[in-house]
């Protein structure tokens, strides 16, 4: 399904990150201010489509990658100027205020100046790549900060996002998982587990995944769909998934939202009038004016 993702970045109260985005749900990647507090709303996503370059971190040190080793490690490591007024903030808010502003380069620059000793601050650095959509040096960022922080539901969570997108979905429902073990009562720990059961087909363990999301956090669905950058799955699944999120806003009278995601169900495949016209669970949006105009825009309404 759609994510990236989706990335985000965790940074402190006082910086809100909101990063544009054009995705309905997809796995959210989160992270930790310098409060040590989490940030439910600072998400984000990877996906395909946007494609950028990144940086290779040598586990074996406390620092950056060496140069010299690859074309991504050589992009990333260089000294890329921080503006925007910053050079007297700490290395992590410069890092902060970059990625609200999109200068990923420029973030891991000022990440990089940060503690080494600061799990959050690889967590950070793991995001900023996986922005760049380079997965496998986002992977090694989350190892690092899970080698200082082994409990670090956050890293838990963005590692798993990594092997969504690398389309190894067990391997993303587990580490989902143990996220949720840290954290049971996180929303995009939920949507990102039902996300990796519909990519596995599991789509009555998917939909259950999403309802414990949308228990917790009734908006968790739209805010992401505002906050991420899109990861394209299999076809089969985003009408899936979609279906499943237009049943849970109809059941919750939110139109608008049962509307859209219908609308994206409807457009990633979703044929079928009959199932459409008898489902129990859209009975109210039925009578909507919205529904028969969604009908009828579709084609859908003979």
């Amino acid at each position: 399904m759609r994510t990236i993702y989706r990335m985000s970045v965790a940074t402190p109260r006082s910086w809100f990150v909101a990063i544009v985005a054009v995705c309905t749900c997809v796995p959210g990647v989160n992270g930790q201010g310098p409060d040590g507090r989490d940030h439910a709303g600072d998400s984000a996503s990877y996906g395909q489509g946007l494609r950028m370059a990144y940086n290779e971190f040598d586990l074996a040190q406390e620092g950056p990658a060496k140069t010299g080793t690859s074309a991504p490690t050589q992009v990333a490591a260089m000294n890329v100027p921080v503006d925007f007024g910053t050079a007297s903030l700490s290395p992590e808010t410069q890092g902060d205020l970059m990625m609200i502003h999109q200068r990923y380069l420029a973030a891991i620059s000022a990440y990089q100046r940060g503690p080494k000793d600061s799990p959050v601050i690889w967590n950070k650095l793991g995001i900023a790549y996986q922005h760049m959509y380079a997965l496998d040096f986002a992977k090694l960022q989350y190892e690092k900060a899970l080698s200082l922080k082994p409990k670090y539901a956050e890293a838990l969570n963005n590692l798993g996002t990594v092997f969504y997108g690398e389309k190894d979905y067990h391997k993303a429902e587990n580490y989902y998982k143990k996220a949720l073990r840290l954290k049971p009562n996180c929303a995009s720990f939920y949507s990102n587990l039902g996300t990796a059961y519909f990519a596995e087909h599991k789509y009555k363990q998917g939909v259950a995944e999403y309802q414990r999301a949308f228990a917790i956090d009734p908006d968790i669905f739209i805010r992401e769909s505002q906050e991420r950058i899109a990861e394209l799955g299999p076809i089969e699944e985003q009408a899936q998934l979609n279906y499943a999120l237009a049943k849970m806003y109809a059941q919750a009278g939110n139109v608008d939202a049962a509307i859209k995601y219908l609308r994206a169900a409807i457009i990633d495949g979703f044929d079928d009038r009959k199932k459409l016209m008898a489902d129990k669970d859209l009975a109210a949006l039925r009578g909507t004016p919205e529904f028969h105009l969604l009908l009828a825009e579709e084609h859908l309404n003979n």
